[in-house]
């Protein structure tokens, strides 16, 4: 009696949970475009990039304690609501507000760093969508880095970077297993990480010419790429 009990419960669970697994499925399935959403994230990812780039436009204008107060408080309002809408839709992939929607969301969570617990978290839950292929890799790699360095521990792929001022060039912080990143960067879509580096330096540069110029710098040093003999 007892083993026709116990076999009665079991399948009772197994039916509960494929019960459950299909509702899930179901309800991933039922998720529509939200173009409302989308705008409001495209609305929000666009004052995101003013803030996390050098002053431009009106902005050049601002003192150095006007446009921190600027920068911080376009990070805090972003993601302030960019927590409401996590809450409300987990993370946001390209079904729910198409792939412009979504890296606007992870570029918000991106800047951050104020909240490691925040990104975390959605590091966690945009793992799924990047396996479902409902989210770029490449960004999931990239926030990975950030929650590593913003908890104290070694980023995976390389994408956080420091600046060497007295020659131009870019260099990463902190790395794990440096002699195998390049595998690492690849499996989720990224160049190697000379050339990455070696563009973040050009840009670098660029953005900061006339002071290296001053310095009697003419061009960031570069990396030998590994194709290189």
């Amino acid at each position: 009696m007892k083993i026709i009990s116990s076999i009665a419960l079991i399948a009772t669970l197994i039916f509960s949970i494929s019960c459950n697994s299909k509702k899930e499925i179901k309800q991933e399935q039922e998720i529509s475009f939200n173009q409302e959403l989308a705008d409001e994230l495209a609305q929000m990812g666009t004052i995101d990039q003013i803030a996390a780039y050098i002053p431009k436009g009106k902005y050049k204008a601002y003192s150095q304690n006007e446009w921190q107060a600027f920068k911080d408080s376009v990070f805090t309002n972003n993601k302030r609501r960019a927590n409401e809408i996590f809450k409300q839709h987990g993370f946001p992939g390209y079904d729910l507000v198409g792939k412009d929607g979504e890296r606007d969301f992870w570029l918000i969570v991106q800047h951050s760093d104020f909240d490691p617990d925040f990104q975390k978290e959605v590091l966690k839950a945009m793992k799924p969508k990047v396996e479902n292929n409902n989210a770029k890799s490449s960004h999931y790699a990239l926030l990975t880095d950030r929650v590593n360095l913003n908890t104290g521990n070694k980023q995976i792929y390389g994408t956080q970077v420091a600046y060497d001022l007295q020659t131009g060039q870019v260099y990463p912080k902190p790395l794990k297993d440096s002699a195998r990143v390049n595998k690492r960067r690849k499996s989720v879509g990224l160049e190697p990480l000379e050339i990455y580096l070696n563009n973040m330096s050009q840009m670098h540069f660029e953005m900061n010419k006339e002071n290296y110029i001053k310095k009697g710098i003419n061009e960031p040093y570069l990396y030998k790429l590994p194709s290189d003999n």
